[in-house]
């Protein structure tokens, strides 16, 4: 089966130059952006399982800390390392080579982007790129689903010239990064070839059901009564096909909410009908505002993300905004409501 996936031409080189670098290192630190979500904590989780199956030294330190809602991915628990503290900054210190996985911005990695300056890194992404680029090399592709679609093409690329098999745990966690990116295949970067590589996860022995019920359908009261605040502050624009929610910290601090917490909270307002865009305003601690946009239609929600300084996809993208709640939400919502007059008008002359 797995002979039936090419790997597309254009990422043979980069990923060979990728697997010549890191047979070339002994300690190697994986990261991914702040607030790790599926695609870049199941990333992470197989190409450091796949690493130490092949006797290296690795440590997974990210910005944020790993989310609980993953780390069952990870094959040994203690290879995890909070950034900031003596263990993770001793890994960071003393690693040949960093791995940043599912992003190649600066902005992305928050405090932990001034540790590479000067450093040997290699960067595995699938979003487009942005405005600034992390330093080092790798394959950046927006064609592919998911981070973990790239993850997967390298460890069949290495696997052609008979370097170190798959450890069990590591299908599980590249299917668990499809399954977040392609919205468990409902969204449009899922292709034939999502499929065929999802095939051949679950021939090498992944539950969907069982990665199902862990990812979907069990959840800590703590986020059903989230949920349910949430839904109490959903709006909808009087004219417009905008929908959105709205988290301050009144109601996050008090639930004890974890940035996991609020995975999948958008969809809730996407699923609105008629909704052209989506979004999803939560005060962080810091009184700053993160905001998460969605795309149900033609408006591109990453070009509207770049103007506030995030990023991501056309349907699917972020950002956070250093102003207090009320501010960032007023401005974002009239350069939204600017973004959908524009798609109106370009309908009706058309």
């Amino acid at each position: 089966m797995t002979d039936t996936i090419e790997i597309p031409e254009a990422r043979r080189a980069p990923l060979a130059r990728i697997l010549d670098t890191v047979d070339g290192a002994e300690r190697i630190v994986v990261t991914t952006h702040v607030n790790a979500d599926g695609d870049g904590a199941g990333s992470e989780a197989a190409l450091a399982a796949w690493l130490a199956g092949r006797g290296k030294d690795v440590t997974i330190v990210n910005p944020t800390p790993f989310p609980a809602t993953y780390l069952h991915l990870v094959d040994d628990p203690a290879r995890v390392k909070d950034f900031g503290t003596p263990d993770g900054e001793r890994a960071l210190d003393e690693a040949d080579l960093i791995v940043v996985v599912d992003t190649a911005e600066p902005r992305r990695l928050g405090r932990m982007v001034k540790r590479l300056q000067g450093r040997s890194v290699i960067i595995v992404d699938h979003h487009p790129p942005g405005d600034e680029a992390l330093p080092g090399f790798g394959i950046q592709d927006a064609s592919a689903c998911a981070t973990g679609e790239l993850i997967f093409d390298l460890l069949r690329l290495a696997g052609e010239d008979g370097r170190a098999a798959w450890p069990d745990p590591v299908a599980e966690a590249l299917y668990t990064a499809i399954v977040s990116d392609t919205g468990s295949f409902r969204y449009a970067n899922t292709t034939p070839r999502t499929h065929a590589i999802a095939a051949e996860l679950m021939r090498r022995g992944v539950d969907p059901e069982a990665v199902y019920r862990r990812l979907f359908a069990t959840a800590p009261l703590r986020r059903i009564r989230l949920l349910r605040e949430a839904l109490d502050r959903l709006d909808v624009d009087p004219e417009l096909p905008i929908t959105w929610i709205t988290l301050p910290n009144e109601v996050l601090k008090p639930l004890d909410t974890r940035s996991e917490d609020l995975d999948g909270i958008i969809e809730y307002a996407r699923m609105v009908e008629g909704t052209e865009v989506a979004l999803l305003f939560r005060e962080t601690p810091d009184g700053a505002t993160k905001v998460s946009f969605r795309s149900n239609g033609d408006v591109d929600v990453n070009e509207l993300a770049r103007r506030f300084g995030g990023g991501g996809h056309v349907k699917a993208s972020g950002a956070v905004v250093g102003r207090p709640l009320a501010v960032a939400c007023n401005e974002i919502l009239d350069a939204t409501r600017e973004a959908v007059r524009s798609l109106e008008k370009y309908r009706n002359n058309g």
